[in-house]
């Protein structure tokens, strides 16, 4: 049941009552219909089915109810981003070529010394990246909610709040602020971009990578547990125009918009299909990411994606770089 939903006595909720009631997180019109329904297929933390909706006015999807207070069941232990040091092939191939994105970047800045702050950004790794990129990187921050990272994040000279970006405060102001398959994750997509605007300098950046909804494998599997759902744990995701609208809404420009390939959702997708016929198996100990199809599979849909990207295809990833807007508030 849509936990937006009021009851009314005497009659069960149906599909057309939800949608009158379910708010959408980035634009907040009501109206929003059922899209499709998925499941944890990657880390099965949950045997429950949600439900993600499409608003109807600007196109977001976003699951509902989402599951805020359930966050150490659907973040399991062996989830792939605690364990950052586990690289594939395909991974490390990927590391470089978000290294040149950022070593662009860093060189637009001006200044002798730059401030850099990764939210989300676990144990430090990619700020580690970020140093060794520009020598004039000299103070980093990480906000997260794994308090496990902590310790190692410190010892690599990185400062570090654990907890929720929203509640994130500081005097410092940072040139660049990454927020790398970050923004899917939270239930106030708006909420956290105006809280990072009132964290930048006046050159800075926020670097935003994402999901992408109008893409091929999108809508191939869109009622088959796509990849992009990583269901229950992406809450709020978007296309380009959606999310352009909201930056806007949020005091941002966007100065430069890529795609780039989603071979993680391909091969997601691609297992979930083989595991509902027993071709594969996929267990809470032996998740997606650690069954032996999956690197396969993720370096096949990266080239694929790539050829398609280089004849006008849209994958199912997007890099957003936002600067502050001309004129916009500034607190």
């Amino acid at each position: 049941m849509n936990a937006h939903t009021d009851m009314v006595p005497g009659r069960a909720p149906d599909a057309a009552d939800a949608g009158t009631r379910t708010r959408c997180p980035a634009c907040r019109e009501t109206g929003a219909a059922p899209w499709a329904s998925a499941r944890d297929v990657e880390y099965r933390s949950s045997d429950d089915e949600f439900t993600f909706y499409r608003c109807a006015r600007c196109g977001v999807l976003f699951l509902d109810p989402m599951p805020v207070d359930r966050l150490a069941e659907i973040y399991p232990a062996n989830y792939y981003a605690y364990a950052s040091d586990e690289q594939s092939f395909a991974h490390r191939v990927k590391d470089r070529l978000d290294a040149l994105r950022l070593r662009r970047i860093l060189s637009g800045l001006t200044g002798g010394e730059l401030k850099v702050l990764d939210v989300g950004g676990g144990d430090g790794w990619q700020l580690d990246v970020i140093r060794g990129l520009d020598a004039r990187v000299s103070f980093t921050q990480v906000v997260d909610l794994d308090p496990a990272a902590q310790e190692r994040a410190v010892a690599r000279g990185h400062r570090f709040f654990c907890g929720r970006v929203e509640d994130f405060s500081t005097e410092e102001r940072f040139d660049l602020i990454l927020l790398i398959n970050l923004i899917e994750h939270v239930s106030d997509p708006g909420e956290v971009l105006r809280t990072l605007g009132r964290h930048l300098t006046p050159q800075g950046v926020i670097l935003v990578k994402t999901p992408n909804t109008d893409s091929m494998d999108a809508r191939l599997f869109r009622h088959r547990d796509w990849g992009g759902y990583h269901c229950p744990r992406h809450w709020v995701l978007f296309d380009r125009r959606n999310f352009t609208r909201l930056a806007h809404a949020c005091g941002f420009t966007v100065r430069r918009f890529s795609y780039t390939q989603g071979a993680p959702f391909w091969g997601t997708s691609v297992l979930a299909a083989l595991a509902r016929r027993g071709w594969v198996t996929v267990t809470a100990e032996r998740p997606m990411t650690r069954h032996p199809l999956f690197p396969i599979l993720a370096a096949g849909f990266a080239g694929f994606d790539l050829a398609r990207q280089l004849l006008g295809g849209r994958p199912s990833q997007m890099f957003v770089e936002l600067v502050p807007a001309r004129g916009s508030a500034r607190r």
